[in-house]
């Protein structure tokens, strides 16, 4: 299932057909298959993130677990949900992407399901939410493949950019719809959910086997990687963009983790929902319509772009104003918007293994990123208040998104000379 691939540190040279606001005409000549997994691009997150968020809630309020005991069940939970995309890649090159997402989804489906006990027995809740992450961990990098799987390198960047729009979307709108029967109606909230997946499950039961590529081109890359060592998981790993993941969720899970305790007393519950209503407008309209342009855009340049937005955001953050909150919260969006995508195209086009497993790899990178975040986070931000100067947790994070980037990519290049090719 590998598709055309170039060696490490070469990027595809061809150019994108469609540009601009025009790259969106490319989404009415998609197969059935393809609408279908858009469709469920947002429906998952819809259904997921009903959930999700209140798990705090659940586990602390209603069952009566301490809050560190809480805080460890939802690092845990999350990193599984992140690094077990490699386990999850692996999956899929042995049984097929469709076979696996059809598993994960199985697995997502009892996880959900699993909350109805679970709202009385702490071990039965704590047993689906891992439930819930391993089933993401399966299921996320097969679904990424087998939307671009056989679709020309020019239409990739639309289809990755529109299912990242709809899975945000979701994302936005999960926790509103759920926030008034979250408390007051959780087990019928609980069942509606693992209804909505058990329909999703038996759509993706329908959905056609993918058919196994082959490309003569790819010779090289089978004599470069033959398949006891493509069998290996980080076999072929494209180690720059896996490394700006880590580096680009480090910084940016700083935004989303800490905005809303350094926002809501500077302003209101209510402005602090209109800037992430703004935001989500903004990441679901502007990522589709700047794919090409960011698939067109040398690594480079979208690096110093992507890292650029990021540190202006946060420092304009650190003013602690509303506006200013409101416009570091769109620039970081920006930021994000170059970033994530670039990363994901960019270590599609660097590695010779199939997109289930670079896909696997970029959802590690991305963990490690977030536990990272995690790690150095909450310490870093209780300093800041102790100091009575909130707003340097944000000019701390503002000089490390300036900072960070060219020195990794220095280090890169002294330990793997040749991977960090400008192009």
């Amino acid at each position: 299932m590998t598709p055309p691939a170039e060696p490490p540190g070469r990027l595809r040279s061809r150019p994108a057909r469609f540009i601009g606001p025009k790259s969106l005409k490319g989404l009415t000549g998609l197969s059935g298959p393809q609408y279908f997994l858009l469709a469920g691009s947002f429906l998952i997150p819809l259904g997921s993130f009903a959930v999700l968020p209140f798990m705090s809630v659940l586990l602390h309020e209603q069952l009566g677990m301490g809050l560190g005991a809480v805080g460890v069940v939802l690092a845990v939970a999350s990193f599984v949900q992140f690094a077990g995309g490699v386990v999850g890649a692996m999956v899929a090159e042995r049984i097929g992407l469709q076979r696996t997402m059809l598993l994960a989804l199985l697995i997502r489906t009892a996880g959900f399901a699993g909350f109805v006990p679970g709202l009385r027995h702490p071990a039965a809740a704590v047993t689906a939410l891992f439930l819930v992450s391993c089933g993401a961990a399966l299921y996320l990098p097969a679904n990424k493949a087998y939307l671009v799987h056989r679709v020309a390198d020019e239409r990739r960047p639309l289809l990755l950019s529109a299912s990242g729009s709809a899975l945000n979307a979701g994302i936005a709108l999960g926790p509103l719809a759920a926030a008034p029967f979250v408390l007051s109606a959780s087990a019928g909230l609980f069942t509606a959910v693992a209804v909505l997946f058990a329909a999703i499950t038996v759509g993706h039961a329908l959905l056609p086997v993918e058919a196994p590529d082959h490309h003569p081109e790819e010779e090289g890359v089978e004599a470069q990687y033959p398949p006891r060592h493509r069998e290996k998981p980080f076999a072929g790993l494209a180690v720059l963009p896996f490394a700006v993941t880590v580096l680009s969720v480090y910084v940016f899970m700083f935004f989303q983790h800490y905005l809303a305790v350094y926002a809501v007393p500077r302003t209101s519950t209510g402005f602090y929902g209109l800037v992430l209503a703004l935001y989500a407008v903004l990441l679901v309209v502007a990522q589709p319509l700047l794919s090409d342009r960011i698939a067109r855009m040398p690594y480079p340049r979208a690096l110093r772009l992507g890292f650029a937005a990021l540190a202006a955001g946060m420092a304009t953050i650190a003013i602690g104003r509303p506006a200013a909150l409101l416009a570091g919260a769109l620039l970081i969006c920006l930021g994000e918007i170059v970033l994530f995508l670039k990363n994901d195209l960019e270590a599609l086009a660097r590695s010779p293994r199939a997109p289930a497993v670079v896909f696997g790899h970029q959802r590690l990178a991305a963990g490690v990123g977030a536990f990272a975040s995690g790690i150095a986070g909450g310490e870093g931000y209780a300093l800041a208040e102790r100091s009575g100067y909130p707003g340097l947790f944000w000019a701390a994070v503002a000089v490390q998104c300036a900072l960070l980037p060219p020195l990794l990519i220095r280090t890169l290049r002294r330990l793997r000379p040749g991977s960090t090719t400008d192009h």
